[in-house]
């Protein structure tokens, strides 16, 4: 078995157990923020949250980006003018990621939206949500069984290559 394989069908297997695949609360954020209200007014994922390069991750929003709005909207808000401090000291709001995938795993965002694929594939009806939990579950199977379904690369080195 080459060094290769036998990582994938370990970390495959920590992935397994490591992962129940239920539901998760929704974490609390240090500034509450419902995904269903701005998405209500026109804003798309990707005006939000930027892809830098190498493409694998999807960023959060700068708050001077967010002020570009909430300068006018709701500014007397406790949590806009906490925005605004962090903007003003230049300290970003440290935000919970809801969904992280182990360091073993390569995924980029770029080659899946590129494909097709939408935010809600993997991260749920986010449209629908006021508060983001995990609600999708990141298992390897469940991954596998999305590629096998859109006939896309489905071998070990797709998800586990050496870097």
């Amino acid at each position: 078995m080459t060094r290769r394989l036998l990582i994938a069908v370990l970390c495959g297997a920590a992935s397994f157990f490591a992962q129940d695949g239920k539901e998760k609360a929704a974490p609390q954020q240090p500034v509450p923020y419902s995904h269903k209200t701005h998405l209500a007014i026109g804003l798309k994922c990707a005006v939000c949250h930027k892809n830098p390069d190498p493409g694998e991750v999807m960023g959060f929003p700068a708050e001077t980006f967010c002020l570009s709005c909430h300068l006018t909207i709701k500014k007397d808000s406790p949590h806009i003018r906490k925005l605004a401090a962090a903007a003003r000291d230049r300290t970003p709001i440290q935000w919970v990621r809801v969904y992280q995938l182990p360091s073993y795993v390569y995924f980029s965002h770029r080659v899946h939206t590129a494909a097709g694929t939408s935010c809600e594939t993997c991260h749920g009806p986010v449209r629908e949500r006021d508060l983001i939990a995990r609600e999708v579950s990141h298992q390897m199977r469940d991954c596998m069984a999305c590629h096998k379904e859109k006939n896309a690369r489905n071998d070990c080195a797709a998800c586990h290559e050496e870097r």
